[in-house]
């Protein structure tokens, strides 16, 4: 009693009373510039202003990897695109699960999380998802002569392997309390590439995978099919701090214009889409002779590609889809050797037997270097892709292809403006006002997408010869960082 006489007293004290109210507008005053400071992290004019935007990806083939020192995936580029699109440098985090990237987004770490992740009810509890960009499915993956494993009913009775605390163990245990008589194999460090690569293998029977990762995927292992999807349809997305409204209509507004002007279609197709026309076969063929073929010339392609600047992977890709590593072949139109040279360019860099490797090799890949020292008006990816598709179907064409492409305001430096244009000049409407006449527009377009896919399977392969790798190459993502 005495006790609580003295508190009373202490407290009715006025020096006591200013000091506590003075305490509480200290707080309430730091509590509200907390919170002003959280949102202006996120406030897209304060970025704007600094001329940085944080990204947080993964690294995997999806999100964010190195590839000869250059950043490459398909989060990167569009990320890239993004920061571009707004005038600032693009800044890079690195996150191992989507606990972290959430954490970095709500203490003002990161602006965006960009990952190849799903909108989901949980997630959508912790952060504010932009407007969808891609669409996906969860697949079976199981090898092409398991043919007993081909719908949902099949699981019944076998063990299905993914990586732990996924959508696609979320899946899969909905399938059990559905009735399914399966068996989880949750793994805690086994990526879904690497549980894809032990089925191609044979190791296991069956995995999970989203649409995109299998499409990417069947380049690399040809001997996985793609089974029926376990799920309903999910949507990919961008993900902001739950107040960057801003930042999140930005978002919104990038990914349409992108849409619109073939930019996303370009990155997409860079990544993912593959040759409708390329099978299995085609697949398969072109993995054996990569280890069967292509060692007898890697020397050779290595040391010219290296001399011009280009990746000695590209050089070899083309080769392939030219005689799929065969210095005997010939065309019907007369086109010779490992890199198919008509008569007229074999003479012009003195090529005495187009059938000799080294000669062939060496006028063919001089021959891509002054195309693309020619098409000097485009850069990075866009430059190369022109260049090959001049190899194939001859500058004429593709400067044809160009004046269309700006008639119809397109921008002619680009690529997958080019790509566009360049089927119109089958029709006679078109062809009959252009330069160089009728091209089979189709074939070059063609011609570069499988190149590009041959690349990406062999920079995925790792093969290496002999010879060292040799050095920088022209840039193959579309832009490089500021």
């Amino acid at each position: 009693m005495y006790l609580s006489k003295k508190i009373n007293i202490f407290l009715n004290q006025p020096v006591v009373l200013i000091g506590f109210f003075f305490g509480l507008i200290v707080f309430i005053t730091l509590s509200f510039f907390s919170g002003k400071h959280s949102a202006s992290f996120h406030d897209l004019d304060r970025i704007l202003a600094r001329g940085e935007i944080t990204f947080i990806t993964r690294y995997n083939a999806h999100c964010y990897y190195l590839y000869r020192d250059r950043a490459m995936g398909f989060e990167y580029d569009l990320a890239k695109a993004f920061a571009d699109d707004l005038g600032v440098r693009l800044n890079l985090k690195i996150a191992n699960d989507w606990k972290q990237m959430a954490f970095s987004v709500a203490n003002d770490e990161s602006h965006i999380i960009a990952a190849n992740m799903t909108i989901s009810p949980k997630r959508m509890t912790q952060v504010a998802f932009a407007d969808s960009y891609l669409t996906i499915r969860q697949h079976l993956i199981v090898h092409r002569d398991n043919r007993s494993i081909r719908h949902v009913a099949d699981l019944s009775g076998l063990t299905v392997h993914v990586k732990k605390d996924t959508a696609y163990q979320e899946r899969l245990e909905s399938l059990k309390a559905q009735g399914i008589d399966l068996t989880i194999q949750a793994w805690e460090n086994n990526p879904t590439v690497e549980l894809i690569r032990q089925v191609e293998t044979g190791e296991i029977d069956v995995t999970v995978a989203y649409s995109n990762v299998a499409m990417m995927n069947q380049r690399y292992y040809p001997h996985i099919f793609v089974a029926d999807a376990i799920g309903g349809e999910e949507h990919l997305a961008w993900a902001v701090h739950p107040d960057a409204d801003r930042l999140r209509e930005r978002i919104n507004a990038f990914f349409k214009k992108i849409k619109a002007n073939g930019l996303y279609d370009e990155i997409y197709n860079l990544y993912y889409t593959g040759d409708e026309s390329l099978d299995f076969v085609d697949l398969r063929s072109y993995h054996r002779f990569l280890t069967s073929r292509l060692p007898e010339f890697g020397r050779t392609i290595k040391a010219e590609a290296e001399y011009h600047g280009f990746d000695w992977r590209l050089i070899a890709a083309q080769i392939y889809q030219e005689s799929h590593f065969s210095p005997d072949a010939q065309s019907r139109a007369g086109a010779h050797g490992l890199m198919q040279l008509t008569r007229e360019t074999a003479n012009s860099h003195g090529v005495l037997d187009p059938y000799d490797p080294v000669q062939n090799i060496r006028a063919g890949v001089r021959h891509l270097k002054r195309l693309y020292d020619l098409f000097d008006d485009a850069d990075g990816a866009d430059r190369i892709f022109i260049a090959l598709g001049a190899y194939n179907v001859g500058q004429g064409h593709i400067r044809d292809a160009q004046r269309l492409a700006l008639k119809k305001g397109y921008d002619p430096s680009q690529w997958a403006s080019i790509a566009k244009v360049l089927p119109l000049l089958q029709q006679q409407a078109y062809y009959q006002e252009a330069r160089y006449g009728y091209c089979h527009g189709m074939e070059p377009v063609r011609y570069v997408k499988r190149i590009m896919i041959y690349y990406d399977i062999l920079k995925h392969q790792s093969i290496r010869f002999h010879t060292d790798a040799p050095g920088p190459s022209p840039s193959f993502s579309r832009r490089s960082e500021s």
